[in-house]
C-alpha cells in the first residue's frame, strides 16, 4: 500500500483546525496577558517617539526606507516561522505568525533613527552595529526570558549579520533612488 499525499482540502481543513486552535489560544492566553500589554506598548510608543523626533523634511526618504525594511523583516520573519527557526508564544494579533510589535514597531523605528542620524556611511555602519549587538544581545534575550520569543532552531547570533546586512541593503537600493529621483527628468525622444 502507497502513501498517498495529502489532497488540497485535508491540508485546508487541518488549517481551519489550527487557526481556531491559535484563536482560543490567543482568547485565554495572550489577549490582556503582561506580555500582550508589552506587545502594545513596544509597538505604539516607538511611533509617537519617531513622530516626534522624525525629520519632516525627509520624511519620504525615511519612510521609503522603514517600508522597505519592514517588508524584509516580514518576510524573513514568516520564514524563520514556518521553518521553526523561532516562534512566538504570545501574540499581539493571532491570525499572524510574526511578532507584529517587533516586526512593525521597535526595529523598524531604531533602524530609521540610524538611517536618519547617520546618513554617511561609515557612522551608519557603526550605529548599525551597537543597534544590531543590542537587539541581538540583549533584547531578543530578553524576550526569550518573558516567554514572547521561543528559540527553536535558531542562536542569537545569527541575528546579529541579518540585522546589518538587511539595513545596509536598504540603504543602498534608497539611497541609489534618492540620487536618481534628484536628477532631472529628461523625456525620451
Amino acid at each position: 500500500m502507497t502513501n498517498q499525499p495529502p489532497t488540497y482540502e485535508e491540508i485546508r481543513n487541518v488549517h481551519q483546525q489550527l487557526f481556531e486552535m491559535k484563536l482560543d489560544y490567543w482568547i485565554s492566553h495572550d489577549l490582556f496577558s503582561f506580555q500582550w500589554w508589552l506587545l502594545l506598548f513596544v509597538l505604539l510608543i516607538p511611533w509617537l517617539v519617531w513622530w516626534k523626533f522624525v525629520d519632516k523634511q525627509r520624511i519620504n526618504e525615511i519612510l521609503l526606507f522603514g517600508t522597505t525594511l519592514m517588508i524584509i523583516v516580514m518576510i524573513l520573519d514568516d520564514l524563520g516561522v514556518e521553518l521553526h527557526l523561532w516562534s512566538y508564544p504570545y501574540q499581539l494579533v493571532n491570525i499572524l505568525p510574526r511578532l507584529i510589535a517587533v516586526d512593525q514597531g521597535i526595529i523598524i523605528i531604531a533602524h530609521m533613527f540610524v538611517y536618519q542620524f547617520f546618513r554617511k556611511w561609515k557612522p551608519f555602519l557603526i550605529a548599525n552595529l551597537i543597534m544590531a549587538s543590542i537587539f541581538t544581545f540583549i533584547f531578543e534575550p530578553l524576550t526569550v526570558w518573558l516567554g514572547i520569543y521561543k528559540l527553536e532552531n535558531w542562536r542569537y547570533i545569527y541575528s546579529l549579520p541579518i540585522y546589518i546586512l538587511k539595513a545596509s541593503v536598504v540603504k543602498g537600493l534608497v539611497d541609489k533612488i534618492i540620487k536618481m529621483s534628484d536628477k532631472p527628468f529628461r523625456a525620451s525622444k
